[in-house]
């Protein structure tokens, strides 16, 4: 016979558990606030590096010539009128350094390369300003090939005259970069306007061309508004959603009690992505509605349990079920959760950006997720059960099959 372990007991201390941790958020929340990204809040979000100019490019001849960067090698693209439309390109493994890639590039007609900066830099680690056109012309482009040891208290010295803004460092040494957000007060501030202001005094603190720009979004406050009332609706209506179904399907205290379980869910992330300073986006928002499904999918194996069991225990007291249906399915509940993980933490391990963020959020919602359903959900169900009767809350099949069993039994028809 299986081990029934006692589950039971640690109903009451999970409950207290949880509301410490659910509060904590919510001290959070009023005290740090949820750091809201872009999608969420208006304004400015650009990545710069401060950097001296590497190499710099002109070009003299009438085609059009145009560099790009990859991973692995720079391209020279030339179309257009008086010219053979062609690609060039020059791998960093076969230019290893700075002087030997200027050189390759000199070599393309019509194309001056000067180096400026340290000749012995390696090419891998070249980039370009993404504010500047990368098309060649007698004007000439910049190409950056390290970062300069500017500190994050630098670059804030440089921005403090501006307001709503905050800055991170992102990366160390040489490929160190920076984080820079900026709210929009209002509609009619554009990405533009605010994108000039930081480079104006970005530009005057480290000088010009000194300042190359990876990235930029901005997101305009009417959007930014409609896309988190939609979010919050979203998470709202798929509860919801799960609580009729879960009623249809259970009792009305295992729907709710599902419910709760998930609720207890969100919570424990939110709480989580507050005190972690994660930035809260759209994908933080779908590992979120991730982890409703998967809780609620796992909440329901246990209630199927409990179901089940309903009719074949001869209990006096309902917890009794609780702890044969959570130890029947606790195999189950911890090898998926255990195998889903395995996925999940490679996801962390081995990506960035954003999708770092949806890993590390799911890793949490997994743990939760797998605790809520067997303590929260069950502990609520068992506090409402506490005068439960075994003739009493049989599900409406159990009694209609039961009853069905009774008349066949005394020879009534059915």
């Amino acid at each position: 016979m299986k081990k029934v372990i006692q589950f039971s007991k640690g109903f009451l201390p999970s409950a207290i558990i949880s509301a410490v941790i659910i509060v904590f958020g919510i001290i959070g929340f009023f005290t740090k606030g949820i750091n809201l990204g872009l999608d969420f809040k208006p304004g400015l979000v650009e990545e710069v590096r401060i950097a001296p100019v590497a190499i710099n490019v002109t070009y003299s001849g009438s085609a059009k010539v145009t560099l790009e960067i990859s991973n692995e090698k720079l391209d020279v693209v030339v179309s257009g009128t008086g010219a053979e439309n062609e690609t060039k390109s020059f791998a960093f493994h076969e230019y290893p350094t700075v002087a030997d890639l200027a050189k390759g590039i000199s070599s393309v007609a019509d194309v001056k390369a000067e180096v400026l900066a340290d000749a012995t830099e390696p090419s891998y680690t070249v980039f370009f300003n993404s504010a500047v056109s990368t098309q060649l012309s007698k004007e000439p482009v910049c190409i950056y090939a390290k970062s300069s040891d500017v500190t994050v208290d630098d670059v804030r010295a440089a921005l403090s005259e501006l307001k709503g803004i905050s800055i991170k460092k992102i990366g160390s040494g040489s490929a160190a970069s920076f984080q820079i957000r900026m709210s929009a007060d209002s509609e009619e501030v554009t990405g533009a306007s605010l994108q000039n202001d930081v480079m104006t005094k970005l530009e005057a603190k480290f000088g010009a061309n000194k300042v190359a720009v990876i990235k930029t979004d901005f997101i305009g406050a009417g959007f930014s508004s409609s896309l988190a009332i939609k979010s919050a609706f979203l998470l709202l209506l798929t509860i919801v959603c799960i609580w009729i179904y879960a009623a249809f399907r259970f009792h009305w205290d295992f729907a709710l009690g599902s419910v709760i379980a998930l609720l207890h869910d969100v919570c424990i992330m939110f709480t989580f992505i507050i005190w972690s300073n994660m930035e809260f986006t759209t994908t933080v928002l779908a590992a979120i509605l991730t982890i409703i499904g998967y809780s609620i999918n796992a909440t329901v194996v246990i209630l199927d349990r409990v179901r089940d069991n309903l009719s074949m225990q001869k209990v006096t007291k309902f917890n009794e079920i609780l702890n044969k249906s959570l130890s029947d399915t606790l195999a189950r509940s911890i090898l998926t959760t255990v195998t889903t993980l395995f996925a999940v933490v490679s996801l962390y391990i081995f990506t960035t950006g954003s999708i770092k963020d949806f890993a590390l959020a799911v890793i949490v919602g997994l743990f939760s997720g797998c605790y809520s359903s067997m303590f929260i959900s069950s502990g609520f169900i068992s506090a409402g059960r506490k005068n439960w009767k075994p003739e009493f809350g049989v599900h409406h099949s159990e009694k209609s099959m039961k009853k069905g069993v009774l008349q066949m039994d005394s020879g009534v028809t059915v």
